[in-house]
């Protein structure tokens, strides 16, 4: 991982709901969940608004979206976020 990778990671979580995204889908695991119930994980967030995180965090590299029906499963990119911890140290 480069500066401006780790860069765009850390800028993508220094916001409280992205944050939060990232967490609800660390415990999620590798299943990961549907963006409804990140939605509902989430005091007191519109859909869009989610799905406006969901978007830059995915832009990010930090998480994963794939389709199953009519729903948008997402999931965290576990070997991007373990080498933004690896960057640190």
């Amino acid at each position: 991982m480069n500066q401006q990778q780790a860069l765009n990671g850390f800028g993508a979580i220094a916001q409280e709901t992205r944050l939060q995204i990232v967490r609800l889908l660390i415990k999620a695991g590798a299943e990961g969940m549907p963006a409804g119930e990140i939605t509902a994980g989430l005091e007191g967030a519109s859909a869009p608004r989610v799905s406006f995180h969901l978007r830059h965090l995915e832009q990010a590299g930090l998480i994963t979206s794939k389709r199953e029906g009519r729903l948008i499963i997402y999931s965290a990119v576990f070997s991007a976020l373990s080498d933004l911890v690896a960057f640190l140290m």
